[in-house]
Parts: structure tokens; C-alpha cells; sequence
């Protein structure tokens, strides 16, 4: 089993992806149907942006850790009615000719992620915020109706 491994549990950039089709006859390599997985940082980072979901009694909630980016660099959408796309992008600092690293361990490029909302979503009262570098995006409910119970009379 193939392990491509770039994680690390505080960056919500990293990879941590395997191939499930090394070792079959189809395989993964360049002659398959199937694409390579790539280990370059832009696909880390489209790979794995880490995002929380919890319900609550009034909405759906979305938190994602994407630390070091603006609220400019994140986008927050509808697509076909019930389907929450979050999507960014950290762009690689600039290098200086006379500069030398001695470390890059932050990440770089490309994510996204999309979740398909439940039927019961208000989506067209969607509310996203970001604060410490913490996307927060609230998608309120609909009221659950009770069904009226009507009474029948009984005669005879």
C-alpha cells in the first residue's frame, strides 16, 4: 500500500492521502485509466482543508482552521441549491535572490472542499465570518412543522 504523507495535525494544509490501487493489475501509474496521485503542494492543500460540521437545534455549522488567510482569500458558495462550496488559496511567499531558508514547513496553494446540504437548509440565509483565522459559516433550519392533528367526529 502506496502512502504519499505530508501531515501534520496543526496544518489544515497537509496531505495524508494512499493509493488504493497500487498492487492491481489496472494500477495508478501513468498507462492506467486512473490518475496518479500527485504529492506537489498544491494538491496537499486542495486535498485536506479540515473542516468541523455540527447541527444544532436552529443550524448547520461549519468551522474551518485556515490560519494566515483574509477573509479576501476565501470563498463561501451555493452551487445547485444544497451544496456548501468552501475553497481558498495561500500563495507561496515571495524569494528573494539573496535570501536563504533553512525550512519551509508552511504550506502552500489551492483548497476545497463541498458539502451537500440537508434538505431542511435555509440556504439563501447563509452567514460566514472569520475571526483568528477561523472561517465560521452558519446555515440556519427550517422550523420542523408539527402536523396538525385534527380531531374526527365519531357517530352512531
Amino acid at each position: 500500500m502506496s502512502l504519499i504523507r505530508r501531515s501534520n495535525v496543526f496544518d489544515p494544509f497537509s496531505l495524508d492521502l494512499r493509493d488504493p490501487f497500487q498492487g492491481f493489475p489496472f494500477g495508478s501509474g501513468s498507462s492506467s485509466l486512473f490518475p496518479r496521485i500527485s504529492s506537489d503542494s498544491e494538491t496537499a492543500a486542495f486535498a485536506c482543508a479540515r473542516i468541523d460540521w455540527k447541527e444544532t437545534p436552529e443550524a448547520h455549522v461549519f468551522k474551518a482552521d485556515l490560519p494566515g488567510l483574509k477573509k479576501e482569500e476565501v470563498k463561501v458558495e451555493v452551487e445547485d441549491g444544497n451544496v456548501l462550496q468552501i475553497s481558498g488559496e495561500r500563495n507561496k511567499e515571495q524569494e528573494e535572490k539573496n535570501d536563504k531558508w533553512h525550512r519551509v514547513e508552511r504550506s502552500s496553494g489551492k483548497f476545497l472542499r463541498r458539502f451537500r446540504l440537508p434538505e431542511n437548509a435555509k440556504t439563501e440565509q447563509i452567514k460566514a465570518s472569520m475571526e483568528n483565522g477561523v472561517l465560521t459559516v452558519t446555515v440556519p433550519k427550517e422550523e420542523v412543522k408539527k402536523p396538525e392533528v385534527k380531531p374526527v367526529q365519531i357517530t352512531g
